[in-house]
C-alpha cells in the first residue's frame, strides 16, 4: 500500500470561494496543492450566497457603454456603510482590491463562468452587480473540476485542528483531525508539511457564539449565523500562530431572515458547469425581462431580509406561543429577542389594511434594489411554506399551530395599546409570515494582511509561511454592499495563489 502523501507546496484551510480561488491560481502556476475541508463538500458560505460579483472596468460594463473606473468605486463602496463604521475601514487594501477585480472576474468568464448584469445597486453610481448564472454554485462546480484537471489534491472531511511551527514561530504545516484508519493506529491527527506557505480561507465566524461574545457582546450569542458551519476556524488559527484580529465586533447584521424553503430551490436545478452552463448564460440576455424579473423576485423570497419599514408601519412579530415580546421598531434589540423566543423563531403579522399597503410600490417585503421587488402576493405563491392569507385568526393560529386563544388575546392587547395613542385597529384579513430567525449574515473581522496576503502579527510584522484570503483575511475592510464579498474572496484567493506560486507577482504592492 503506497504511504499518505504528506508534503506539497501549498496548502489552502477551506474549500469555499476564497480557498479554491486560492487552491486553482496557485495550480495554474505549477504549485502541488493540497485543499482541506472540514466538511463532507466544497463550497462553504460561497455555495449557498446569490453569487453577486461587484466589480468595475469590467468587460461586461464597457459591453453596456458603461465608463467606469476602481477610484470611482472605491469611492461609492464607502457609502454603504455608516460613517462611524466605514471610519474603521483599511482603505488602502479596499483600493488595491477594488483595482485587481475585474481581473478577477475576467479570470473566471475565461474559465467558462457566465455572468448576468452588470445591474445597479444605489448608491453605486454605475451598474457594478455581476450575477452568475444560475447561482453561486457555479463557482464551486466551475473551479473545483479546475482543480481536479490541474493535479490539485482535495480532502473533505479534513478539519485542521492546528497549525504546525517551526521553533521561530514560522509555519510549516497543519495537523488534521485523523481519519478512522489513523484514529485505528493509535492516532488522532496526521500532519501535512507546506514548502511554501498556508493559506488560511475558512470564512467568517457568524456562526462561533464564543466569537461573538467576545468581541461583539454576550447580548448578541444566541444570534446565529446563516451558515450553520461559519464557526471560525481560520480565524483561531490564525490568532493562535500570533496574528492580529481587526474589526472583530463588526458584523453585517443581525437581521431577521425567513427560513428557507424545503428542498432543493429551483436555482439548484439548473447546470453549474459545462457546456449546458455556458448556454444558459449565453441565451440569458435573450430572456424577455418579466421572466427574469420573476426568477430574481424567487431568489427575493428566498434570501432577501424582510424591510424595517414593515415595522414602523405596524406589523407585529408574535413567538409560538402566540405572543409579542419585543418593540419591533428598535433594532437589534428586536432581533437579540427572538434569538431568545422558543426555538429562536418568530412570525410576523400583517392586518388587511397593511397587507395592502405591502402590496404594490413604493413599499415591498424585500427588495434588491432597483432590480426587484417583492410583495405581500409574492410570498403567498412563491413560499406557501411561510406566508398565509386568511379572514379568521383562528385558521391562521391552526395553520401554524400558534395557540389560538393566545394569540386572539395578544391582538386584543396589542389593539388596546393601538387605540390609546390614536392608531387605527388591527383588523380584516390577515397575512401571516413565517417562521423567520435572527441571523448575522457575514462578519467583518479578519486577520491583519499585506498585500502579498501574509498575516501580520501585533507589530505588523509578516508570520513566516501563513497567509490568509477572504473572511479570513479581510485585513480591516470594511465590503458591505452586494457582491464585494465574493468579489473580495475570489481576487485575494486568485492573488494570494499566484503570489504562493512564485509566479511573476507585478500586482503586489507592499505600501500598506
Amino acid at each position: 500500500m503506497l504511504a499518505m502523501k504528506t508534503q506539497f507546496d501549498i496548502i489552502v484551510v477551506g474549500g469555499g470561494g476564497s480557498g479554491l480561488a486560492a487552491a486553482v491560481s496557485a495550480a495554474e502556476h505549477g504549485a502541488d496543492v493540497l485543499l482541506l475541508e472540514k466538511q463532507p463538500a466544497l463550497g462553504g458560505t460561497t455555495g449557498i450566497a446569490v453569487g453577486s460579483f461587484t466589480a468595475s472596468g469590467t468587460r461586461l460594463q464597457t459591453q453596456s457603454g458603461i465608463q467606469d473606473s476602481a477610484q470611482a468605486h472605491h469611492q461609492d463602496a464607502g457609502l454603504f456603510s455608516a460613517p462611524d463604521i466605514e471610519a474603521r475601514n483599511n482603505d488602502p487594501l479596499r483600493r488595491y482590491f477594488l483595482s485587481h477585480a475585474a481581473d478577477t472576474l475576467h479570470w473566471l468568464m475565461d474559465m467558462g463562468l457566465s455572468f448576468h448584469g452588470p445591474s445597479p445597486e444605489p448608491p453605486n453610481r454605475v451598474p457594478r452587480m455581476h450575477n452568475v448564472v444560475p447561482g453561486a454554485r457555479a463557482y464551486v462546480a466551475t473551479l473545483h473540476a479546475r482543480l481536479i484537471k490541474l493535479g490539485g489534491t482535495v480532502r473533505v472531511n479534513s478539519p485542521v485542528l492546528r497549525l504546525v511551527q517551526a521553533d521561530d514561530g514560522a509555519v510549516t504545516g497543519v495537523a488534521v483531525k485523523g481519519d478512522k484508519k489513523a484514529v485505528a493506529d493509535g492516532r488522532n491527527e496526521v500532519e501535512f508539511h507546506a514548502i511554501r506557505g498556508v493559506v488560511l480561507a475558512a470564512g467568517d465566524y457568524a456562526n462561533c457564539p464564543e466569537t461573538i461574545a467576545r468581541f461583539k457582546g454576550e447580548r448578541y450569542a444566541s444570534i446565529e449565523g446563516i451558515n450553520p458551519n461559519s464557526d471560525g476556524d481560520g480565524h483561531r488559527l490564525a490568532e493562535a500562530a500570533g496574528a492580529k484580529l481587526l474589526n472583530m465586533d463588526v458584523t453585517y447584521g443581525p437581521e431577521l431572515r425567513f427560513v428557507p424553503p424545503p428542498g432543493r430551490t429551483f436555482q439548484e436545478f439548473l447546470p453549474t458547469s459545462g457546456l449546458a452552463a455556458r448556454l444558459l448564460g449565453t441565451l440569458l440576455p435573450c430572456v424577455p425581462g418579466f421572466l427574469m424579473n420573476a426568477m430574481i423576485r424567487r431568489l427575493l423570497v428566498t434570501w432577501q431580509h424582510p424591510e424595517n419599514s414593515l415595522f414602523d408601519d405596524g406589523a407585529i412579530l408574535i413567538n409560538r406561543a402566540g405572543q409579542r415580546f419585543c418593540d419591533e421598531t428598535l433594532w437589534p434589540e428586536r432581533e437579540i429577542a427572538v434569538a431568545a423566543q422558543p426555538g429562536k423563531e418568530c412570525f410576523i403579522l400583517l392586518d388587511q389594511s397593511l397587507a395592502e399597503r405591502y402590496s404594490r410600490w413604493p413599499n415591498f417585503i424585500s427588495t434588491a434594489p432597483k432590480i426587484a421587488y417583492a410583495y405581500v402576493a409574492d410570498y403567498l405563491r412563491l413560499r406557501p411554506d411561510i406566508a398565509i392569507q386568511s379572514a379568521d385568526i383562528e385558521s391562521l393560529a391552526q395553520a401554524r399551530s400558534i395557540p389560538t386563544e393566545s394569540l386572539r388575546r395578544t391582538l386584543k392587547e396589542t389593539n388596546e395599546e393601538r387605540l390609546a395613542v390614536g392608531r387605527a385597529r388591527l383588523d380584516g384579513r390577515w397575512t401571516l409570515l413565517g417562521p423567520a430567525r435572527a441571523c448575522f449574515t457575514t462578519t467583518e473581522g479578519g486577520a491583519a494582511i499585506n498585500t502579498q496576503f501574509q498575516t501580520l502579527d501585533e507589530n505588523g510584522t509578516p508570520i513566516k509561511g501563513l497567509y490568509a484570503v477572504g473572511q479570513t483575511g479581510l485585513g480591516g475592510q470594511i465590503l458591505w454592499g452586494h457582491g464585494l464579498h465574493i468579489a473580495w474572496a475570489m481576487t485575494s484567493g486568485r492573488l494570494a495563489g499566484k503570489q504562493l506560486a512564485g509566479a511573476s507577482f507585478t500586482e503586489a504592492d507592499d505600501s500598506l
